[in-house]
């Protein structure tokens, strides 16, 4: 009787194992699409959980990244001071505007010291006004993600797992940034 119990047990935690991971996304194609400038995107080989800290949003709100579940993100960690930030957020917006939907966003995240206001502004200089606005005031995130140089691009999937990571300033409005997000996003399907 006690050999059944663990035969019947062992098949149905072998069943569940493989039904999990049948159901885990395959990122793999990402390191075929990786053309153009995109080749330097970091593809992890599993993804990484983000760290649950919080960042606020435009009213002050605290926001996790939890809270995107669901969701393929696209995080860009940038600063004010950044000159290849500056240059990479129009392609940023126009990568929402035409990308965005209920399954993927772009959403941009200030590291250290930025006030609201000082984000709106530099928003309202580069004439974008689609992207969802984050802030990181402390820096908590950025550094607990290892983050030491900006821009930074990670690519969440809906799980809140960083997949992958662009490390600079990219074209994110090209034909090689769409194809590369519509790989990820076709992985997770």
């Amino acid at each position: 009787m006690r050999l059944l119990r663990l035969f019947v047990l062992y098949t149905a935690l072998s069943l569940g194992a493989n039904m999990s991971s049948a159901q885990e996304a395959d990122f793999s194609a990402l390191l075929t699409a990786k053309q153009g400038e995109f080749k330097k995107l970091i593809v992890h080989d599993t993804p990484k959980p983000l760290p649950d800290i919080a960042i606020f949003d435009v009213t002050g709100k605290e926001i996790r990244f939890s809270d995107f579940a669901g969701k393929s993100l696209l995080i860009n960690l940038w600063a004010e001071w950044c000159a290849p930030c500056r240059k990479e957020m129009p392609y940023l917006s126009q990568l929402q505007a035409d990308k965005g939907s209920d399954a993927f966003e772009v959403i941009t995240l200030a590291t250290i010291r930025f006030s609201q206001p000082r984000i709106d502004q530099f928003f309202e200089e580069i004439g974008v006004d689609n992207l969802a606005k984050y802030n990181d005031p402390k820096g908590k995130f950025a550094f607990k993600i290892g983050i030491a140089a900006l821009p930074v691009s990670l690519l969440i999937d809906k799980n809140g797992n960083e997949v992958a990571r662009f490390i600079g300033d990219a074209e994110w409005s090209s034909d090689t940034a769409y194809s590369l997000i519509d790989t990820f996003l076709q992985a997770q399907e």
